[in-house]
């Protein structure tokens, strides 16, 4: 895929709270006049998040006609009406899912032929017309995407390649990265958007999707025909869809037959089966080594008992679908590194180490990375570290080459050896070949405990790189921790799988997705703003005013540090200060997804490790009081480790927080009396300090309770931090927040302000998604605005929430 394929506007839908939905406005102010016909063509995918509401509306500013698009995607079929709005439908298009279901990306126009007086709605194939409508002779359109006045209902969906117009033409690209105004092909800002997520940033920032546990040694795999994730131990499967969304647990019938020590596996597409297997076990084993796994019925079938003579860690593979023959390359074991190529035939259902290889020497190794050329059917070797003898005891180095092995003529050649002034890196198993330019792979600092991904882009030809997306964070301590990197090229994506052991058993996978072709940071920057000298010339007034607004906030700013510089005091002594939630830089945000941004207001999230969250969220939780004690963060944080270890694995991740907290200005690490705390300044913000002051304080109670409300409208307090720890954490902080809700949700109603009434209750949800009294208390106010559509939809929403979560259906009233 070329960079074209890039970028689009997603829009939030009825998955957030209303004032969080997108809306985009095409024209903006503009007012533009067609004749004969106006056209609308833009390219949508769909989300599974939300499936029903409105997709766009477009109002005729010469008339009181306006018509919309209603999507409903629940149940086996995709409906869309198109209708004249409060009047009558004019189009209904149903399409069978299957039909969509692989398409990532799929056309859609809207024709107003004025002259014909009639309508053609095209939905990839399928095409829809109606007549005899009373079309004007000529149409100045409001064109209006997701949310539009009263119509709050919006599915999950975005739009790229967005055109309008007929002889005159209007383009849209949509590859914006941030703010809220659009530009068209030209750069001219022509629109604005509300709530906007840019999906070009999906080609620079990883988005991480879920994260799983397994108490018990577990393996994963991709599999992007299904597109799939498994995540399996001895006794069930995590199916996770990257499409949907949704995870689903199998139990197997009948154990995994093989005792599972590395999880080490791959995958037949063709055979649909998931192979594990074991090459060694340091202990009197006799059971099976190669398992197979029905990907249909998830049942469990032998294939083999043998072993090899020594465990191979960190090997590379590939697996040759064509002849149904998996190989392994390298690895380390039993002091010795490996450059020994071993292949399992599934046919023959036996390990065979293949030694008709000729040409050039590859010197032993592990951690190198692998990956297969159908169109030369040559398999690429790269990097990795160990030594020419093999011998652990020589020591090691580090290697930044690439061998080609043709598989046709059995040759070995060193195709180019790269000088490496950077820090040490190893790649991970596989690497992904699309054609004979270049291959990816992501590569990391393995001697770190916390270290960090990067996807590399290496030249087949001469080892020339660029480093492309941000970074992965992994805590790769133990030898058993891996990561791997898939491409589906259906989706356009890339997934990398980061699979952390704690103690070579128990084990976390954690997902994440970068949308292909993967870009630069400087890249990223030159989709930010595209302006013509026309544009400057306009803009320069208020660039002008924009520089002195700058200037009288940076010497309010000093003025403020220089009140502070004599004696500082904690944050939570301090008057309250609106300005601090609308600041970026020097924040860190614990609603909804765990998000950290440094001075320059950039995001430095992905240094936070799994350890280094857990210990940044259990100190801030107990800042507000003394501290907590150097004695109760190691029980909490490593009750699993040897006493004589804990206090050096303690030091060291102190140490590694107070690092990453110089990025920030205005938090402190502090050691006092024992505990461990957080001193924090006025130039630093933290929703949740922020949300204790708001709740404890007696001022402004309006301004306070509008505040947060914005604030828990993030999200869930520490969304996706599952771990048993932070429970009582978010606890103790619903308890708080919960009962004056509940009160200003009462009030708010009694004084009839229904809007705040419908806002307090989507907050309620963020703490209790069934609640009974939240949903009453909106619905009631929803009908009191005369918004009875809306209500409905809000009950079936709810309806579908409770069923996911109870596994019944609801059988509540709404009562007040």
């Amino acid at each position: 895929p070329k960079e074209s394929t890039l970028g689009g506007l997603k829009f939030n839908g009825n998955e957030q709270p209303i004032d969080k939905r997108t809306s985009y406005n095409v024209l903006g102010n503009k007012t533009v006049t067609f004749s004969d016909s106006l056209q609308v063509g833009f390219d949508i995918s769909l989300y599974p998040e939300t499936q029903i509401g409105y997709i766009f509306r477009i109002k005729n500013k010469e008339s009181n006609k306006i018509y919309n698009l209603f999507f409903d995607g629940q149940g086996d079929v995709l409906k869309f009406k198109f209708n004249e709005e409060g009047e009558n439908n004019l189009i209904s298009a149903i399409i069978d899912k299957n039909e969509l279901t692989d398409m990532q990306w799929f056309k859609m126009d809207i024709t107003f032929n004025l002259l014909q007086d009639s309508i053609i709605l095209k939905i990839h194939k399928n095409i829809y017309k109606t007549g005899n409508l009373g079309l004007p002779k000529t149409f100045s359109p409001v064109i209006l995407f997701g949310k539009s006045d009263y119509l709050i209902d919006v599915p999950s969906f975005a739009i790229k390649n967005l055109s309008v117009g007929s002889n005159e033409k209007f383009f849209f690209s949509l590859k914006e990265n941030e703010g809220n105004t659009v530009y068209n092909v030209s750069g001219a800002s022509i629109g604005e958007v509300v709530n906007p997520q840019w999906l070009i940033n999906d080609a620079y920032h990883w988005r991480h999707r879920i994260a799983l546990k397994s108490a018990t040694v577990a393996g994963s795999n991709y599999n992007p025909h299904r597109k799939e994730v498994y995540y399996f131990n001895c006794d069930s499967v995590h199916v996770y869809n990257v499409r949907t969304g949704q995870t689903e647990v199998k139990v197997f019938d009948t154990k995994c037959p093989i005792d599972l020590v590395l999880g080490t596996n791959f995958i037949d597409f063709s055979g649909n089966r998931l192979y594990s297997y074991e090459i060694y076990y340091e202990y009197t084993y006799n059971g099976a080594t190669v398992a197979s796994l029905d990907l249909d019925n998830y049942n469990w079938q032998v294939e083999n008992f043998s072993q090899l003579p020594t465990q191979l860690h960190h090997h590379s593979s590939f697996f040759d679908s064509a002849r149904g023959q998996y190989t392994i390359f390298g690895g380390f074991g039993s002091m010795h590194y490996s450059n020994s190529f071993i292949s399992y035939n599934l046919k023959q259902k036996e390990w065979k180490a293949r030694e008709d290889f000729s040409g050039d020497f590859i010197s032993p190794r592990y951690f190198s990375s692998a990956g297969y050329l159908k169109k030369t059917n040559s398999l690429y070797i790269f990097g990795g570290m160990g030594n020419e003898s093999g011998e652990q005891i020589v020591g090691r180095k580090y290697y930044y080459d690439l061998y080609k092995v043709d598989l046709n003529s059995g040759t070995i050649k060193l195709l180019w050896k790269i000088p490496w002034k950077n820090d040490n890196i190893v790649p991970v198993r596989g690497m992904i070949i699309l054609n004979d330019s270049c291959f990816y792979t992501l590569c990391y600092p393995e001697h770190f405990s916390d270290s960090y991904l990067r996807l590399y882009c290496f030249s087949l030809k001469d080892g020339s790189f660029e480093i492309l997306g941000d970074s992965i964070p992994i805590y790769s301590d133990r030898i058993t921790t891996n990561a791997n990197l898939y491409y589906d090229s259906t989706l356009n994506s890339l997934f990398a799988l980061v699979q952390e052991f704690d103690d070579d058993v128990a084990s976390g996978l954690k997902i994440y997705s970068l949308a292909f072709p993967p870009i630069t940071a400087e890249k990223l920057s030159t989709y930010s703003k595209h302006f013509s000298v026309k544009n400057l010339v306009f803009l320069a007034p208020i660039l002008i005013l924009l520089v002195i607004a700058v200037l009288y906030y940076f010497l309010k700013k000093q003025n403020s540090r220089l009140r502070y510089s004599a004696q500082p005091a904690p944050l939570l002594s301090n008057p309250i200060h609106n300005e601090y939630f609308v600041k970026k830089a020097n924040a860190v945000f614990l609603f909804g997804e765990f998000t950290i941004y440094d001075r320059n207001s950039r995001d430095i999230t992905y240094l936070f490790s799994a350890k280094l969250k857990q210990t940044f969220c259990l100190i801030m939780q107990h800042s507000e009081e003394d501290g907590i004690t150097s004695h109760r963060l190691s029980n909490i944080l490593w009750s699993d480790k040897p006493a004589e270890k804990v206090k050096n694995i303690r030091g060291v991740t102190i140490n590694h927080l107070r690092k990453v907290l110089t990025e920030l200005k205005g938090i402190e690490l502090v050691y006092e009396k024992g505990c461990f705390k957080f001193v924090q300044f006025p130039e630093f913000y933290c929703d949740y300090t922020r949300c204790l002051q708001l709740i404890t304080s007696k001022t402004s109670a309006d301004n306070n309770l509008k505040e947060l409300i914005n604030i828990l409208n993030r999200g869930k307090f520490l969304k996706h931090c599952d771990d048993a720890l932070f429970d009582s954490f978010k606890e103790t902080l619903e308890q708080k927040l919960e009962p004056i809700l509940m009160l200003e949700l009462e009030k708010s109603f009694t004084a009839e302000l229904y809007p705040l009434t419908i806002d307090i209750a989507n907050t309620l949800f963020n703490i209790d998604p069934l609640s009974d009294k939240a949903l009453a208390y909106q619905i009631k106010a929803l009908q009191k605005l005369k918004m009875n559509d809306e209500a409905k939809l809000r009950f079936q929403a709810y309806a579908l929430d409770y069923k996911k979560i109870i596994g019944s259906e609801y059988q509540g009233t709404v009562k007040v």
